[in-house]
């Protein structure tokens, strides 16, 4: 369902690039999203993505961790927020809050180490965004199995569904049991929200869990109480990928190798 529609200015895409990224020990000091992948900063791989697609305006960046460092590296076409403590992705999108509230009537919420993401993605997940109204739309994948290069989504929350295919919520791979683990639809974590809504119910988003942090995936537990509309967007696995660890960038690069979809450079 690609319309390939004119560009849209009532989108801002929000990428979440604060973290240490102290797993990821690259050798050069540099954060995370600046990790060499095919020669280009990890981050840069989804910002090429978002600017074939059709929202034109420029994403707000929420950095934290060496933010100096990113933004000289990345230039000044973007915006950027600072997350000056890292409270977790709820807390990530609220610092960048004041600059889009009143600007922008969706948001759609993206990562900066997950470099696989096709432009077609972004678009479809809008269209169908847009197309049903929906308060939040968000992209699930489902894999045949946990083997292989997949097994790196086995710690992503599942998608769990009601009789009527319904999400009924998502439970985090931590504190899922056995059964909904062999769930093999998962959640990438790629949400396009109604800014109104979003903005309504991030000041609700509580730190009460064992990380003290504020979660987004909170928002859709409430978003799944209110019985507020919400659309899922099947993506491919690979489109799901995030990259934390020295480790995952080789695999990473194997991976989109294999599938022959080396990114343009």
């Amino acid at each position: 369902m690609h319309t390939h529609s004119s560009p849209v200015d009532n989108v801002a895409v929000v990428i979440l690039a604060a973290g240490k990224g102290t797993r990821m020990n690259n050798g050069h000091g540099l954060p995370k999203v600046l990790s060499p992948l095919y020669g280009r900063p990890l981050i840069s791989h989804l910002l090429h993505s978002i600017e074939a697609c059709r929202v034109s305006r420029p994403p707000v960046i929420v950095v934290g961790h060496k933010a100096d460092m990113i933004k000289k590296a990345l230039g000044d076409y973007y915006v950027y927020v600072e997350q000056t403590e890292q409270r977790g992705t709820g807390h990530a999108v609220s610092v960048a809050r004041s600059e889009l509230e009143g600007k922008v009537d969706h948001v759609l919420v993206l990562y900066g180490d997950h470099p696989h993401l096709p432009c077609q993605v972004i678009d479809d997940l809008l269209d169908l965004h847009f197309q049903y109204d929906n308060s939040l739309t968000l992209a699930t994948t489902t894999v045949a199995d946990f083997d292989d290069w997949r097994e790196r989504l086995a710690h992503y929350g599942r998608i769990v569904r009601d009789e009527t295919e319904y999400v009924e919520r998502i439970v985090e791979y931590k504190d899922a049991t056995e059964q909904q683990r062999s769930i093999r639809e998962v959640n990438p974590g790629y949400y396009c929200f109604n800014a109104k809504w979003l903005w309504s119910h991030l000041d609700k988003l509580s730190d009460n869990n064992q990380a003290g942090e504020l979660y987004l995936t909170d928002l859709i537990a409430m978003a799944i109480d209110e019985k507020v509309r919400i659309g899922t967007h099947e993506i491919d696995p690979l489109a799901a990928l995030g990259v934390n660890t020295q480790q995952e960038l080789l695999a990473m690069e194997e991976v989109i190798k294999a599938n022959g979809a080396h990114p343009s450079s």
